[in-house]
């Protein structure tokens, strides 16, 4: 089991942490995605390991970005 927190700039609501939850679920290993909007994080659980790049790609392509 592989799992990550990523510090995400940018979510101001639900909708937004929907919009990053569905973005990285869309990942082929990823099993589950707790976005919290409040505290700024994201935390990803997946079958195998998931590369940064991969998850920091469908961060942005939800329209947010992850802090290094």
């Amino acid at each position: 089991m592989y799992r990550r927190t990523l510090s995400v700039t940018g979510m101001a609501c639900n909708g937004c942490e929907e919009s990053v939850k569905n973005s990285l679920l869309a990942l082929g290993d990823v099993n589950s995605v707790e976005a919290d909007h409040e505290t700024d994080t994201v935390e990803v659980v997946a079958a195998e390991a998931v590369s940064d790049d991969e998850l920091a790609d469908a961060v942005r392509d939800a329209g947010y970005e992850v802090e290094a």
